[in-house]
């Protein structure tokens, strides 16, 4: 890797990206598991018991059916498009990385952290997340990255244990 630093990336994340980062928190895990375990017996209990059930019963079937699999979603999509309309999140930031860390700046504001605060590293579909904390983490799309994404994710490789780090 040719060491040109700092890197520097504008971060503008959209509803979308917030929201795949929602459903890999809401999908991943024991909750995924439990939440496809959950609508695939609710949907086969309706199926089966369709000649036999009641129609409140089919209705009660079919909602337990369906509140994984389609209200979550949406639900998710919708407090993303109602993040995404937040200025701080409107207006964007931009990160610096080096061999050091990185610099999270915004308007007149800035965040200097450190490889060892960086917890963990995941990448998921087209986006690298950087976990802080289990609350604070920094979303890094491939859109946002550009050209600049495999210099990216050979320092975080370098600099995050693999440990500390899933699918980068």
């Amino acid at each position: 890797m040719e060491e040109k630093f700092p890197i520097v990336i504008e971060i503008k994340l959209t509803a979308k990206d917030l929201w795949k980062f929602s459903l890999y928190h809401a999908y991943w895990g024991s909750k995924g598991i439990f939440s496809a375990i959950f609508s695939l017996a609710a949907a086969y209990l309706l199926i089966t018991a369709w000649s036999t059930s009641t129609v409140a019963y089919r209705i009660m079937l079919l909602v337990s059916a369906l509140i994984f699999t389609v209200w979550q979603p949406l639900l998710l999509y919708y407090r993303s498009v109602k993040q995404a309309k937040n200025p701080r999140i409107q207006n964007g930031m931009t990160l610096s990385f080096d061999e050091d860390g990185f610099l999270v700046s915004q308007g007149e504001e800035s965040l200097l952290l450190n490889w060892e605060n960086v917890k963990r590293g995941v990448r998921i579909g087209d986006m690298i997340i950087l976990y802080m904390d289990q609350i604070r983490a920094y979303l890094l799309t491939d859109g946002c990255m550009a050209e600049k994404k495999a210099e990216i994710t050979e320092l975080i490789k370098e600099k995050l244990p693999p440990k500390r780090r899933k699918r980068i």
